[in-house]
């Protein structure tokens, strides 16, 4: 076997009629969207109708959805908005939120005294709910930020009931919800967040492209400035061919989500099943054994490993042409260890090697158990 790709949650190969309809766009309707001549308007008319379509996906307002370059910049859009403009003094997140979020609002405590609060987490990972109360009613004018599915254990959060906790206690609420959207049904009608964050390489998308639910009337005001595209809030041509491409992508993820999920969900329960056949001693952190409490698209590995013989592990299987992460793909470079992991984790725990593998309707079974038949080579090759 060639090659096997378990990198999902880091992003997605492109379907086939995304690729078409971005190729068609990009040979067809090339004219700047604020232009006024007819291939102007063509463009316009096109995103227009993508923001509708993308829209209605949550049950939301067009004219609540903003268009970004990607997760990272909505994240940073709705925080970076909301402590500047919107009066909030304290944020309340997580320890295991992505980077994105962390390194936000640490940027933002030092350039606005904002109070930073962490709520618990229990031995694995799940977010503590009585303690977000407590911190809540507390708080002043603050805005919780938790992520509904965590990337790199796959905890999903309650985000309805956390949306609710906000609205009794008039805190604002926002949500990255880039593992989540395209991958789980969100009725935004029911769930009274205040801003949601979405990246469409996630749900086999094009990158460089995501947006931003803002709620209407929220207040928030622009991060970039320049022209008036995406009604104010963020300046710049937008890239007409990405946003077709992430509309198609999340038109055909939903289409096909019930399918898709039976699928995948499938590969998972095996996987799993295979890894504690062949590697008894091998276990899965966080809550992503939990079919309920964690996401249907990854799992996180803890191997028993030597620490001196880690660092092979990553090259071994990269070897052998078996794509997974440490981690969230954005820090994959670094040696430090995971944050998410070191949390929640026994110093013991974190010392053995974890690693992701996350799955797509691309994979098969067939994959798998080449996988884990290189992981049991490896483990036993290690140990003898």
């Amino acid at each position: 076997m060639n090659s096997v790709y378990l990198d999902n949650a880091a992003t997605t190969a492109l379907r086939p009629e995304v690729i078409d309809r971005m190729t068609q766009v990009l040979k067809e309707s090339y004219g700047n969207a604020s232009s006024t001549h007819s291939f102007g308007r063509a463009s316009k008319a096109l995103l227009e109708q993508c923001r509708k379509n993308i829209a209605a996906h949550f049950n939301v307002s067009a004219s609540e959805i903003v268009f970004t370059s990607g997760g990272t910049e909505a994240d940073n859009l709705a925080l970076r908005s909301a402590v500047r403009d919107l009066g909030v003094t304290e944020i309340i997140t997580s320890k295991i939120e992505h980077h994105a979020v962390l390194h936000t609002v640490e940027q933002l405590a030092k350039e606005y005294n904002v109070t930073i609060q962490y709520v618990d987490l229990d031995e694995c990972g799940l977010i503590n709910y009585s303690h977000l109360e407590e911190l809540l009613q507390s708080a002043n004018h603050p805005l919780v930020s938790l992520m509904h599915i965590n990337n790199e254990v796959g905890n999903i959060l309650d985000i309805k009931k956390v949306a609710h906790l906000c609205k009794a206690y008039n805190a604002m609420f926002h949500s990255d919800m880039v593992q989540s959207v395209g991958h789980y049904n969100i009725n935004l009608k029911e769930i009274p967040i205040d801003f949601m964050a979405a990246s469409a390489h996630k749900f086999h998308g094009p990158k460089g492209v995501g947006f931003c639910f803002i709620r209407k009337e929220s207040g928030l005001k622009p991060l970039i400035f320049g022209g008036e595209q995406e009604r104010g809030y963020r300046a710049g041509t937008e890239a007409i061919h990405n946003i077709v491409g992430m509309d198609e992508a999340l038109k055909l993820a939903y289409a096909n989500l019930d399918d898709d999920k039976t699928y995948v969900s499938e590969l998972k329960d095996y996987f799993i099943q295979q890894i504690k056949t062949h590697l008894s001693h091998a276990s899965f952190n966080g809550g992503c054994e939990d079919a309920i409490n964690s996401t249907y698209t990854l799992v996180n590995v803890c191997l028993p490993i030597a620490p001196a013989k880690a660092p092979m592990l990553q090259f071994q299987l990269d070897l052998k042409g078996i794509a997974c992460s440490r981690g969230s793909a954005c820090q994959s470079g670094s040696s430090q260890l995971s944050h998410v992991l070191s949390a929640f984790l026994s110093l013991d725990k974190l010392k053995q090697p974890s690693v992701r593998f996350s799955f797509s309707m691309y994979n098969t079974k067939e994959e798998l158990d080449y996988v884990v038949s290189v992981l049991k080579e490896f483990v036993i090759g290690v140990s003898s």
